[in-house]
């Protein structure tokens, strides 16, 4: 699949900002494997004094900019064309088993950004937590394949959360979204990843993109139009990270676009920094993903 996307954020400030040093998550990268970055651009308003560009320890694309001079809103847009190749997913029953992994991933010498051993500690934004361990540990007996436990587990968070803008904020605990079983794509991937890291299982939070129009006879998946928000689950060496997606109960495909990789939100927060200024501020998110036919 062939994508342009584009993601605008707008900040209107009550008072004159006098400056900003801001570290923007907002552009994707190549994901061997999964996604080619064809093109990007990125526009600020206004313009900024300083903009450099690299690479976080994951692998994200990341942009630090500062704007040195009094103004009342921030414009930041970003415009990519990105191919999306999906993988098919391994066979669930193939995969090793909940024991087994738990062993692997203590086992593996690497200490890379894709390393197993960073998705199986606590987080900032991720705490273990003994309510949401026990009732994940139903789907996850230790002679179980790992991945059709985690399928499991994703429907079960599907089943029994709903899906309401509005009910949680970016700040939002697992623990407390899980007691009022109801939230968005960020609180359902943050659950998730609580029940997995407390059962000793290693996962990962990623951010990014769902295509706005759905294929032709399939409906439309819910956090389209927004950025999206899922897992992946380590299964092992050789299946290594697999995506699951629990706000919409499905494996990540060709649907999906990584625009970031991390721990928990913290470390995919599209827009972080400082403002030196008073008074409030609205903020404005649009996206569009839209499929270019070839």
């Amino acid at each position: 699949m062939l994508y342009d996307i584009r993601q605008t954020t707008s900040y209107s400030y009550q008072v004159p900002v006098r400056v900003v040093r801001q570290v923007l998550r907002m552009t994707p990268v190549d994901r061997a494997g999964h996604q080619h970055v064809i093109a990007n651009m990125l526009d600020i308003e206004p313009e900024a004094a300083e903009l450099e560009r690299g690479l976080d320890f994951f692998g994200n694309g990341i942009t630090w900019l500062t704007i040195d001079h009094p103004h009342d809103h921030l414009q930041i847009t970003t415009r990519s064309r990105v191919e999306v190749t999906s993988t098919p997913l391994p066979d669930p029953i193939a995969t090793p088993n909940v024991d087994e992994v738990r062993t692997a991933c203590l086992d593996q010498p690497d200490l890379g950004p894709d390393a197993a051993v960073h998705g199986l500690f606590p987080s900032r934004g991720v705490p273990i937590d003994s309510d949401i361990t026990d009732w994940s540990a139903t789907s996850f007996r230790g002679d179980r394949p790992v991945l059709e436990a985690g399928l499991e587990l994703m429907h079960r968070i599907k089943d029994e959360f709903v899906y309401q803008p509005g009910a949680t904020i970016v700040t939002t605990a697992p623990h407390e979204a899980f007691a009022a079983r109801t939230g968005v794509c960020q609180d359902f991937a943050q659950v998730m990843i609580a029940g997995l890291r407390g059962l000793g299982l290693p996962a990962r939070y990623v951010s990014g993109y769902l295509r706005t129009i759905p294929p032709e006879g399939q409906p439309r998946l819910e956090g389209a139009d927004a950025t999206h928000a899922w897992v992946e689950i380590w299964c092992g060496p050789e299946a290594g990270w697999i995506g699951l997606d629990p706000t919409n109960a499905i494996p990540v495909g060709d649907d999906h676009i990584i625009l970031a990789v991390g721990r928990d939100y913290a470390d995919v927060s599209p827009v972080d920094g400082v403002i030196v200024s008073s008074g409030d501020h609205l903020l404005a998110v649009g996206v569009d993903v839209v499929p270019v036919t070839r």
